[in-house]
């Protein structure tokens, strides 16, 4: 393999390294681009990720990870292309906002949750019940 062969391959990603590095199966990265989340290039039935489709691909998995939907994580990365980094930023900001709001309640009512499944269980376990 040549250098710039060498190059190319370390610049640009399988379809199959890709579903390997993010550890997805080839059925998500398919959805992600069907969705248009992901815009690889194409060599006849190739296609080959770019360190922007790897970047967006770390940013969706991340988004997913913090409770994002998939439309969500879509509107915000067309921000970037439409309105540039300052938008997408306070449009972040926004959803981060809504989505840790989100979080805690639900942490609340998981707390409640298990505080009355321990004194159920509690109550069993001393005969209580």
């Amino acid at each position: 393999m040549s250098a710039g062969t060498e190059a190319m391959s370390e610049e640009r990603l399988s379809f199959k390294e890709m579903c390997a590095k993010f550890d997805v199966t080839p059925r998500t990265l398919r959805y992600y681009e069907y969705i248009e989340l992901l815009s690889p290039e194409k060599e006849g039935r190739t296609r080959w990720y770019t360190p922007r489709e790897v970047a967006r691909m770390t940013l969706i998995l991340r988004g997913r990870r913090f409770g994002f939907s998939l439309e969500e994580i879509r509107q915000w990365l067309l921000l970037y292309d439409q309105k540039g980094t300052d938008a997408q930023m306070a449009a972040l900001l926004d959803m981060a906002d809504r989505q840790l709001a989100a979080l805690k309640d639900q942490r609340a009512q998981l707390d409640t949750s298990i505080a009355e499944l321990q004194a159920l269980r509690d109550d069993v376990a001393a005969g209580r019940f």
